[in-house]
């Protein structure tokens, strides 16, 4: 596999980036739950938002390639800062590009791009979580705009977006059917964040509870057509687990540097513990789940160049990602000892953070179920 020398740049400037501007301040961005608010804007000058975007509309128009190395760039820094980066550029933007009409192009996409705004995009709620077809919010067209009344729940960004892609249900009697999706901004009248959620990991990633109360979405905002929402939901699904998986990807590699470098120095019985074949065997582990994801997820980005739906592949991208980088991040920890489980190391946060990523963006069990229903069908 050939990484081209376009993306070799495209990697190194990110990684610089990231080195610059995140990792000095990982740590207390953790500890203070605090999101840097530089974040967006510096990124957006260098092009790394609207990667999939067209030119035309403020993008760089490059490949999902290109996406999936910017996001382990970033992963390996911070995945609470990955999340909300996806929630941005990938779950918001990507797919009001693909479903959104020319007027909603032209007026939300560049200011996303630049990121000058901010997005964010809601579905799960209260009572729906992997249910996602069975959310209860509810939009009614009353004229010239939508009513929205109902409440999402753990929204990546929601505290501070300006732009949310909004599930709401228009039509009861079809069922996971009757969905349509909505661009809503926060300026909208009856359209509040009651509250700010407090996480075990990703602290840097704001999380909230949004709350409809009769917000009044302009009828023109609506992607598609009224109860097509769940294609706009279904299209980005691929692509949203492949970007999600590279995040895993870069937070496993982060783990694994540092448990070699660790090893390297920690000194038992007069020899550094890298020599002992237990952890000899823990960095080769390590070392093998890694490169596995690494060549999954590279190729699966290349090929949807030319095969738009890849679901089941997609699935079993996240799905090895996030477990592999999951244990990767146990053994770190455990390769650490005692000082792996103080807050002055990196790996617990590593830890606490990529645990969500078996959670979120779908269940490890959900993606289990869609991967065997699409092997049976």
């Amino acid at each position: 596999m050939e990484i081209s020398s376009e993306h070799i740049m495209i990697q190194d400037t990110v990684r610089k980036f990231i080195e610059k501007e995140i990792i000095p301040r990982a740590e207390m961005m953790d500890r203070e739950s605090y999101f840097p608010d530089d974040f967006f804007p510096k990124a957006g000058e260098l092009g790394l938002l609207g990667v999939t975007i067209p030119e035309e509309y403020g993008g760089t128009g490059l490949d999902p390639f290109s996406q999936v190395l910017i996001m382990e760039e970033i992963g390996k820094g911070s995945v609470g800062l990955g999340i909300s980066y996806a929630a941005h550029a990938n779950l918001c933007m990507h797919n009001l590009y693909h479903h959104g009409s020319e007027y909603l192009r032209n007026k939300y996409l560049p200011d996303l791009c630049a990121g000058t705004q901010i997005g964010a995009l809601a579905l799960t709620e209260p009572g729906a979580g992997s249910d996602a077809l069975g959310i209860t919010t509810t939009a009614k067209r009353d004229g010239d705009v939508y009513r929205l009344n109902g409440t999402k729940m753990f929204i990546t960004n929601a505290p501070i977006a300006d732009v949310m892609l909004v599930y709401a249900k228009t039509d009861k009697s079809m069922g996971g059917r009757g969905l349509s999706a909505f661009i809503v901004e926060k300026e909208f009248e009856g359209y509040s964040v009651s509250r700010e959620l407090e996480k075990m990991g990703c602290k840097c990633s704001p999380t909230g509870e949004v709350v409809f109360d009769d917000c009044i979405v302009p009828a023109e905002n609506i992607l598609r057509k009224e109860n097509e929402g769940l294609a706009v939901m279904m299209s980005g699904l691929d692509i949203e687990r492949l970007v999600v998986a590279a995040n895993c990807l870069g937070c496993a590699e982060a783990a694994f540097a540092e448990s070699v470098k660790y090893s390297k120095q920690r000194e038992q019985f007069g020899k550094p513990i890298c020599e002992f074949q237990l952890i000899k065997a823990k960095l080769a582990d390590m070392y093998t789940g890694i490169e596995a994801a690494r060549l999954m997820i590279y190729d699966l980005a290349m090929r949807t160049l030319k095969e738009p739906r890849l679901r089941k592949e997609s699935a079993a991208a996240i799905l090895f990602t996030a477990e592999m980088a999951t244990k990767v991040c146990l053994e770190a920890v455990q390769i650490h000892g005692g000082y792996g489980y103080m807050l002055e190391f990196p790996v617990n946060r590593y830890l606490r953070d990529i645990k969500l990523l078996e959670i979120g963006a779908g269940t490890s069990e959900i993606r289990r179920l869609l991967i065997a229903d699409e092997i049976l069908r």
